[in-house]
């Protein structure tokens, strides 16, 4: 046997209780979950087949479409927000100087807080009678723009997503430092030769450097902004009616308040088809290949 079969056999081996790890507690409950949308279940005692009744009632359900709506404005405030502001904070922090070291922290403090902290913080800021946002509003002279931010369901979905946008960008912004930092400085130096400006550098250069990584977050903010769930949940429950529900909170409340199993089931399986849409429908729209 030769060193290279050796050495595969051994990558092969170490990854192998991972690969079981992940093929118990991910890929079977998809699967499991599909099955369950087949039955009429309350989670308990017995379970009724009715085929695909519960995959009908979903795409039927206008709950379930007002949801993915409200998603679909997560996946562009992540896509569209979470993902530039993380690449011009790279792109300015890329040295390594205690300021710079400071500032990189910061960004990346909100990842670090508990999705519930940081759901309390921003129920307080934008709480209408206490808040600090109204505060700052009457402060400026701008008290006709004061509003129940989180209670108005015209303007809740959007005032949601600037948690959404400050809570994420630390990870993509650490992401894009470490693909600027791999980018070798002989490329740099050559282009500074040439006389390329900082823009024309950033767009014929650097960008795709590091367009891999570019496209790494973009599946992440989508796969990540379809799962959403925690910090809508805490905030707002999905309300006021249905208002910011969205795909994950729609599931388990009909799952484990309405006790719907079934129909639980059968939501969480269109969740990830839609989701493998999206992803796959992003990388189809970013394929093209700057090298």
């Amino acid at each position: 046997m030769s060193v290279s079969a050796r050495l595969r056999g051994f990558i092969t081996l170490g990854l192998l209780p991972a690969l079981v790890v992940y093929l118990i507690f991910v890929i079977v409950p998809i699967f499991w979950s599909a099955y369950y949308g087949f039955f009429d279940w309350k989670g308990i005692g017995a379970a009724k087949f009715i085929g695909f009744d519960n995959y009908l009632e979903v795409v039927k359900d206008p709950i379930f479409w007002k949801a993915f709506k409200n998603n679909m404005y997560i996946v562009a405030a992540s896509v569209f927000g979470q993902v530039p502001i993380a690449l011009v904070l790279a792109l300015l922090l890329t040295r390594s100087t205690l300021f710079q070291r400071v500032i990189r922290a910061s960004v990346f403090m909100p990842m670090v807080l508990s999705s519930v902290v940081v759901g309390i913080i921003w129920g307080y800021i934008y709480h209408p009678q206490i808040g600090i946002l109204n505060f700052l509003l009457d402060g400026v002279g701008l008290d006709s723009w004061k509003k129940a931010w989180l209670s108005d369901p015209k303007v809740s979905m959007f005032a949601l997503m600037v948690p959404i946008i400050w809570n994420y960008i630390g990870p993509y912004m650490i992401m894009f430092i470490a693909a600027l930092q791999n980018i070798s400085p002989e490329i740099e130096d050559a282009a500074q030769l040439d006389g390329v400006g900082s823009a024309r550098k950033l767009f014929a250069v650097t960008l795709p450097m590091i367009w891999d990584t570019v496209k790494v977050a973009v599946v992440l903010c989508i796969s990540g902004s379809l799962k959403a769930f925690d910090l809508i949940y805490i905030m707002t429950g999905g309300g006021p009616a249905h208002s910011t529900e969205l795909l994950a909170s729609y599931m388990y409340n009909s799952t484990f308040n309405v006790y719907r199993f079934g129909f639980g089931s059968a939501i969480s399986t269109a969740i990830i088809i839609l989701s493998l849409i999206l992803i796959v429908g992003s990388q189809y729209v970013m394929k093209r290949d700057y090298r």
